[in-house]
C-alpha cells in the first residue's frame, strides 16, 4: 500500500539512535532518573502512556539512561517527516501494511505532528527495503549511514 500522497511531509527518516520500549505494571514506579530526564529535556524522544493495564515508556537511547533501559534499546525508529495534515487518512495503515507482509514487527506511536514506527534493530534493513519497494521515500541520508554500520 504506497504512501497516500507524494507530499514531502510523508517522506521517511531513520532516526540514528536505538530506541527503548519499557513496560511497567500499574502502580510500578517510574525510575526517578527517567522522570528527571523527561522533565529536564535529556534524551531526544520520550513517550509515556498510561492505561489501566500498563505504563509504556518509549524513548531514544542516551548516555545517562539507566542500564535496565539500555538493555531494552533494541528498536530503531522510522519517522514520517511531517508535519502532517490531520485530514490525511490511512497513513499508518499504508506504512505498516507492507511491513506486515514482510513479517517485520512494529511498535507504532503518534504525536500531533507525525507518526513513528519502531522496528527491531536487526530488521531495519528489511523494513527499509520493503518500504522503498512500496514507494516510500527516505530522506536526510540517515538511512544510508545506519545501513553502513549494520
Amino acid at each position: 500500500m504506497p504512501p497516500p500522497s507524494n507530499s514531502p511531509a510523508l517522506h521517511l527518516i531513520v532516526l540514528p539512535e536505538p530506541f527503548f520500549v519499557v513496560k511497567l505494571q500499574p502502580g510500578q514506579e517510574i525510575a526517578p532518573c527517567i522522570l528527571k530526564d523527561l522533565t529536564s529535556g535529556k534524551g531526544g524522544f520520550f513517550s509515556v502512556t498510561r492505561t489501566t493495564e500498563e505504563v509504556s515508556i518509549v524513548g531514544e537511547a542516551y548516555k545517562a539512561m539507566p542500564a535496565s533501559y539500555k538493555e531494552q534499546s533494541t528498536w530503531m525508529c522510522i519517522r514520517i517527516q511531517g508535519p502532517m495534515e490531520h485530514s490525511l487518512t490511512g497513513v499508518m495503515a499504508s506504512l505498516t501494511a507492507p511491513l506486515k507482509v514482510a513479517k517485520v514487527p512494529v511498535f507504532a506511536l503518534s504525536t500531533w505532528n507525525t507518526d513513528y514506527v519502531l522496528v527491531p534493530t536487526e530488521m531495519l534493513s528489511e523494513a527499509i527495503r520493503t518500504l522503498e519497494r512500496d514507494g516510500w521515500l527516505f530522506v536526510q541520508g540517515l538511512k544510508h549511514n545506519r545501513l553502513a554500520r549494520l
